[in-house]
């Protein structure tokens, strides 16, 4: 009688961080979320598919650092608690990376369901809400279209006009210059950033 075949290993579906924890990236626990993991990773993401000028990439961590910025100048009075949630907002892409807008809207909804989740996790890890308020949400999402489009038009080469289409005219914050910083330099200033608004917010 023929051996029943043996059952498939499912495949791998975690990510081995440097801090040494194994990230689940389908089921992931803030128990696995370390900020020198998620600086580490978004300090080495382009931003733009690495489409910028510069020497160096910019990264999705001066791209956070810039919105949490942002954020700090259209609401002088968010809390500490809320500019850290604007510092974390693509932490996500420390282990799923930056992917552009219109590959995001070809891959669908799975895509999404799966950034969610794992910043949920980061969330909870910081002691932030799984799920931000609308507010907060809706104010992130402003200051996140403002740098959107002052990366766009100051190094990744878009026309003003072109990125007005995109990203709409920003209102409440000017930006003369950007200029892309080596990863260990961003990684520094990120996890830097990190402590002050923790320390804050605690």
């Amino acid at each position: 009688m023929p051996r029943p075949p043996a059952p498939a290993t499912p495949p791998r579906a975690w990510q081995r961080m440097l801090s040494g924890r194994r990230l689940d990236l389908l089921d992931p626990s803030p128990l696995d979320v370390e900020i020198e993991d998620i600086a580490q990773g978004l300090s080495r993401v382009a931003r733009w598919n690495g489409q910028t000028k510069g020497d160096w990439a910019f990264t999705v961590a001066q791209h956070s650092l810039l919105v949490e910025r942002i954020v700090g100048t259209l609401k002088p009075l968010t809390s500490a608690k809320w500019r850290l949630a604007a510092l974390l907002h693509d932490a996500a892409e420390h282990v799923l990376g930056d992917l552009i807008t219109p590959f995001k809207s070809q891959i669908g909804p799975h895509y999404k369901a799966l950034e969610h989740r794992l910043l949920g996790a980061i969330h909870l890890r910081f002691g932030l809400p799984a799920a931000l308020p609308q507010h907060v949400t809706d104010l992130l999402k402003r200051a996140d279209k403002i740098a959107a489009f002052f990366e766009a038009t100051l190094l990744a080469g878009f026309e003003e006009e072109e990125a007005l289409r995109f990203f709409g005219r920003p209102r409440g914050f000017e930006l003369q210059r950007l200029v892309a910083l080596p990863p260990a330099e961003a990684k520094q200033r990120f996890l830097a950033r990190f402590a002050a608004l923790s320390e804050a917010a605690a």
